[in-house]
């Protein structure tokens, strides 16, 4: 399980340090091979290569003739890149895929369970204080009624 928030800098090549914390677990569920794709929240998705191919089935598996299935595919599929951690523990990430989530220094990286969310540091703290003033407006979904925290 991956958790917990990081804020971290891109080097002037566009490579992230993964956070000491998580290497060891990622050199053994992965032996440092992940996937990065794009997410429809303008941020990137950072799966260990194991987790994404489990999504990557489910999402080939979806019937193409829907509009909205096929148009997943084309982003989560298509933009999936695969990245390797480098000797010291250092991840590239993809020109593309840096302007598509407005990534340049200053990024959050978001421990999500069985991946991460990577942000723009800004974006990410603007949409944070967004998602906490709605939660206030907005009654719980009935699954979560019986959540105690």
């Amino acid at each position: 399980m991956f958790r917990g928030v990081n804020t971290l800098n891109l080097d002037a090549k566009g490579r992230l340090a993964i956070p000491t914390r998580y290497r060891e677990r990622l050199r053994d569920v992965c032996n440092g091979r992940l996937i990065i794709t794009v997410d429809t929240d303008r941020c990137l998705l950072l799966y260990p290569l194991p987790h994404w191919e489990e999504i990557e089935r489910k999402l080939v598996a979806l019937p193409n003739l829907d509009r909205r299935a096929r148009n997943l595919q084309r982003l989560l599929i298509g933009h999936a890149t695969e990245c390797e951690m480098d000797g010291h523990a250092r991840i590239l990430l993809p020109p593309p895929l840096r302007d598509y989530a407005d990534l340049d220094k200053r990024i959050v990286m978001i421990g999500q369970g069985n991946k991460f969310e990577i942000w723009n540091e800004q974006t990410w703290n603007e949409q944070r204080d967004l998602w906490l003033a709605a939660e206030s407006e907005q009654p719980l979904p009935v699954e979560l009624d019986s959540l105690s925290l």
